[in-house]
């Protein structure tokens, strides 16, 4: 029989025949509707006896609706019976009373004001049992107000000689403390002195106060400093004591206080040398002598751990600490090990040194058969990457990602890219081909900033790139980068020299019905479209006889239902008709991109927040504006020797333009960023912007630096350079 229904079964007056024969009655019932008839009639009886008088039989029917209770069906109406329970002077019909009380009632119901005084009468009870109870009761359901009018009744009983109800008593003041801050300073002085007791309940409850008390006043910190050394030598008599069968638990003595003092060690040595060096000594006792093949054992380890990582503790005992956390990736049982990593994930930046000496350990912990401890372990691998083992643990966490679980292959991707582009970039290409579709869209621009600055894997990078998009569109961010590597490098590919890779022939042909492929597919999102429409555009300078299919490709487009899709579509047709003579130079080879640049996130995906620029304008949301501009003005400052257009130099020179946003994207697109030619003997270099946000009606401004080489001094007429500068 459960405890609860023991409890109930044992503290009725009458012989509790009935209560059992209910209780096997409703078990006996094979289905839910008959369990609710057996339920609904005996219900109806017991509100019967409560109206009754005194019989005898309110503890027992009272007894029975606490098991239908505890069944979820609806009590309610006995919580007035438990206040009378409460009020009467037999011991059996209290304690049945403040179980229903602490059952039925809570501090929200009214009915709980309705026995506070009820409660300070059995705080003064001759017997501690009665006391026992009241205070109990108190500590389970007390609302705000019944701990201010029964505070000094508690802190009376703190300095009882009766250890049974002083441990009681300091359960009772840490709820009250919970409830109510500022009654905190009532207990402090009656606090300290109970580290005196050699009861462990006592002491148990001591500790659990204190370090209450330490936690919702840290001004009371340094008086409680003070009874460090005390700590120290109770945890000692702890750890050295013979075996006690009262205290024992597999082995050790007493793990719950244990596990207690250390947590207010841990409270009280924080950022306190004086209090730290008196408790060092102490922990790495602990530390050596404690077994830890048992889960108490475990238990107490692993608080000494976190009360030395947290403390002003020798460099010595830290190494002690991170090796025990490393025994515990040893244990079998998957929780311990979990907590482990836990644990040294939050010390690897710290400890760095100290945790990867167990790093083959943690690796192995990757092929734990449960998805949470495997988690774990790949985030303590990632951290645990360096520019020394990097080879290693590529080689490691490629495999782990060949047989990883779906739901973490993003993430292991990620990761993996992240590392390789900080230490070993050769890897990253790898990476792509191996799990293209699992990284996040924000590396993309990373995987290009780093084939660009690899000019001598240009030939290698296109082939592999072009085989895999031939191979599979399915991985968004793969084909993206792929479709930007065949429009830069689309020449390398049709050479087909490659000394890397075997050489494949392949032909203007095949790699416009890629990109067209591409561009069909349902499986590509606009972006991927936009790359692949872009890339069909520069292979228009790359290659000789297929020049009418792309100007057909682009052209089609013109008219798409994606507006970004459309909008490149009949810029290139605008490039093929009027400004054909300067197509060649506009698309170029991208220059080596500034990881440095505006709008470049070097995969930082942290999201952490940074203060606004005073000095820049903010954009304003477009769901705000009513009207999109009209037409907005874009500024360049000239950096030239000489001057442009008659204006002296360093003055502001202003374009407007209907479509700036046209611009922007154009300058990503047509590579505006290089320096064009206008002439032989003239180039403009344009610089990053300040942005690539405009904000509407005049609320805000990007700029962007001009240089203008003209040593000739050339004439160069304003409609033409307008005309460049908006498309």
């Amino acid at each position: 029989m459960p405890l609860s229904i023991s409890l109930i079964t044992d503290t009725v007056m009458t012989p509790s025949v009935r209560l059992q024969e209910m209780i096997r009655v409703i078990r006996s019932a094979r289905t839910q509707g008959e369990e609710r008839g057996i339920i609904q009639k005996e219900c109806a009886d017991i509100r019967a006896q409560f109206r009754q008088s005194d019989n005898g039989e309110r503890s027992h029917s009272l007894a029975k609706l606490l098991y239908v209770h505890m069944l979820g069906y609806p009590a309610h109406f006995g919580q007035m019976e438990c206040v009378r329970l409460i009020a009467s002077p037999r011991y059996s019909e209290k304690r049945i009373g403040y179980l229903g009380a602490m059952m039925l009632l809570d501090e929200k119901q009214d009915a709980s004001l309705l026995i506070t005084n009820s409660i300070k009468n059995d705080l003064s009870h001759s017997s501690q049992y009665v006391q026992s109870l009241a205070l109990c009761t108190l500590a389970c359901m007390g609302s705000a107000e019944m701990c201010r009018d029964l505070a000094p009744e508690i802190e009376r009983l703190l300095r009882a000689s009766n250890s049974y109800i002083k441990k009681k008593a300091t359960l009772c003041a840490v709820h009250i403390i919970r409830k109510v801050p500022e009654l905190a300073e009532l207990f402090t002085p009656s606090a300290r002195s109970l580290l005196s007791e050699k009861n462990h309940g006592v002491l148990h409850g001591a500790v659990v106060l204190i370090t209450e008390l330490c936690e919702h006043n840290p001004d009371t910190l340094d008086q409680f400093r003070k009874a460090v050394p005390e700590l120290v030598q109770i945890m000692k008599g702890l750890v050295t004591s013979s075996y006690s069968p009262e205290h024992n638990v597999a082995g050790i003595s007493d793990p719950f206080l244990q596990v207690r003092i250390l947590r207010l060690l841990r409270i009280l040595g924080h950022n306190n040398d004086t209090a730290s060096d008196a408790m060092n000594d102490l922990l790495a006792q602990v530390a050596t002598n404690t077994d830890s093949s048992k889960t108490a054992g475990s238990a107490v380890l692993y608080e000494t751990v976190l009360t030395i990582m947290d403390i002003n503790s020798e460099s010595g005992l830290r190494v002690l600490a991170v090796n025990i956390l490393g025994r515990f990736l040893l244990n079998n049982d998957r929780n311990i090990r979990y907590i482990s990593m836990t644990s040294l994930q939050k010390i690897v930046q710290s400890d760095h040194n100290a945790v990867q000496r167990h790093r083959g350990t943690i690796v192995d912990c990757l092929k734990d058969q449960d998805t949470s401890v495997k988690r774990r372990a790949l985030e303590l691998s990632l951290a645990l990457v360096s520019a020394v083992n990097i080879r290693s643990m590529m080689k490691e966490l490629l495999i782990f990602l060949s047989t990883c679980p779906p739901e973490l292959r993003s993430q292991t991707t990620s990761g993996i890219f992240n590392a390789a582009e900080r230490y070993q970039q050769s890897f990253v290409l790898h990476i792509y081909l191996l799990a293209g579709g699992d990284v996040r869209d924000e590396t993309v621009p990373n995987l290009i900033q780093l084939i660009t600055t690899a000019s001598e894997l240009h030939c290698y990078t296109v082939h592999k790139l072009y085989r895999a998009l031939v191979k599979d569109i399915s991985q968004q961010p793969l084909v993206q980068v792929a479709c930007w590597c065949i429009g830069e490098y689309g020449d390398l590919l049709l050479k087909g020299e490659c000394e890397e890779i075997e050489p494949v022939q392949v032909t203007e042909d095949d790699v416009l019905d890629a990109l067209e492929t591409v561009l069909q597919s349902h499986m590509s999102s606009p972006a991927t479209r936009g790359f692949a429409l872009t890339a069909t555009m520069k292979l228009s300078t790359r290659i000789t006889d297929n020049v009418d299919r792309i100007r057909s490709i682009v052209s089609i487009y013109g008219s798409c239902i994606d507006l970004e899709l459309q909008q490149r579509a009949v810029e290139y047709n605008a490039l093929f008709k009027k400004y054909d003579h300067m197509r060649a130079a506009v698309l170029e080879r991208m220059p080596v991109m500034d990881k440095n640049s505006p709008g470049h996130t070097n995969g930082d995906t942290s999201g952490e927040n940074k203060e606004p620029d005073p000095s820049k304008p903010k954009p304003v949301e477009a769901g705000l504006l009513s009207e999109p501009a009209s037409q907005a003005a874009v500024f360049f400052r000239c950096e030239s020797e000489t001057t442009l257009f008659g204006l002296p130099k360093e003055d502001d020179i202003c374009f407007v333009m209907p479509r700036a946003d046209i611009f922007f994207k154009s300058m990503y697109t047509f590579n505006l960023r290089k320096k064009l030619h206008f002439s032989e003997a003239v180039q403009l270099q344009m610089k990053a912007p300040s942005g690539n946000v405009i904000p509407a009606h005049g609320l805000g401004q990007v700029t962007q630096t001009v240089v203008l080489n003209n040593p000739n001094k050339a004439s160069l007429p304003c409609l033409f350079l307008c005309s460049c500068l908006s498309h």
